[in-house]
């Protein structure tokens, strides 16, 4: 099982995989000049070498560059290399795959625009524009299989175990909720993609572990949707409301009480779905049971800050 910060790095790439999916109808401009002279100093003038010395000497601050330790990048470094490894031409020498997995992650943690991260990475716009969606794909390729779903009731019973040791929220197997992911509206998609917060986006609809590890993540609605709408059209909505995912019965659960997943108000009401009650019609008895789901859905924010 891949830590928070592999896990994390594989969701943000298929964000990254459904907003580019909606960029390739824009058109494309011609190359104008073959380099510019000061791309072909990238040995010299490449954040790798503020990268090289974080990781050397200041380990927390290369965690906050690349929102990642030394040791997840290093694994998810050696599970791309075969897929985005590239030869020497005659005509320019390749860019090293630890180049092309820092300016990456670089480009998911902050969401800067390939205009500005170029002159980071002393990479070129239009290559740019490659390296970036190939690493993405063969980060997906190589580590989705490390976001294992539960497929029986005992792992979702380990997970209601460590939600109940370490937040005390007994019978629950997960956090849901959804993020908006701004992008740039998609060519002829008129308000397709505008969200009430006033921006382009699509959602990422997921569902969090006690250990902040994504457990199940869903990409690529439209920004108009209210989580609810978009949690109705996942896999896993569907399950959950066909009875599919094989959770544990009453009777193997703490106190025989439902098993259940926690989320905000705007999900729908569902046997085994709980979200805060209605603040006007709040009891002494409610406002604790809110305060809880709250404590026990903020880890999401967090799993959300990559």
């Amino acid at each position: 099982m891949l830590t928070s910060d592999e896990s994390s790095v594989v969701a943000a790439a298929l964000v990254f995989e459904a907003a580019r999916l909606q960029e390739e109808r824009r058109p494309k401009r011609k190359r104008r000049m073959w380099t510019r002279s000061w791309l072909q100093k990238r040995s010299t003038l490449s954040h790798m070498g503020l990268i090289r010395e974080l990781r050397d000497n200041n380990p927390h601050d290369f965690r906050n560059y690349l929102r990642m330790s030394e040791e997840s990048f290093k694994i998810i470094l050696s599970a791309v290399t075969p897929l985005i490894q590239r030869c020497d031409t005659p005509m320019r020498a390749a860019v090293p795959v630890e180049e092309r997995l820092a300016v990456t992650l670089r480009f998911l943690a902050t969401g800067r625009s390939l205009q500005d991260l170029q002159f980071s990475a002393a990479v070129s716009r239009p290559f740019l524009s490659v390296v970036i969606p190939e690493t993405c794909e063969a980060i997906v390729q190589s580590l989705r299989h490390y976001m294992e779903f539960p497929k029986t009731a005992d792992d979702w019973k380990r997970i209601a175990s460590d939600f109940d040791e370490l937040w005390q929220f007994p019978n629950c197997g997960g956090a849901l909720d959804g993020k908006h992911v701004r992008i740039t509206q998609p060519a002829n998609s008129g308000s397709f993609f505008f969200n009430y917060k006033g921006y382009f986006s699509v959602i990422l609809m997921a569902l969090v572990n006690a250990n902040y590890e994504f457990v199940d993540v869903d990409v690529g609605m439209n920004g108009r949707v209210s989580d609810g709408g978009v949690f109705e059209h996942t896999s896993f909505g569907e399950s959950l409301r066909n009875n599919e995912l094989l959770l544990p019965l009453n009777e193997d659960t703490k106190a025989n009480l439902n098993f259940v997943f926690i989320a905000d108000e705007a999900f729908p009401l569902h046997p085994h779905l709980l979200k805060p009650f209605a603040q006007r019609t709040l009891t002494p008895e409610r406002r604790i049971f809110n305060y809880r789901l709250s404590r026990a859905r903020r880890l999401l924010f967090s799993s959300f800050v990559y």
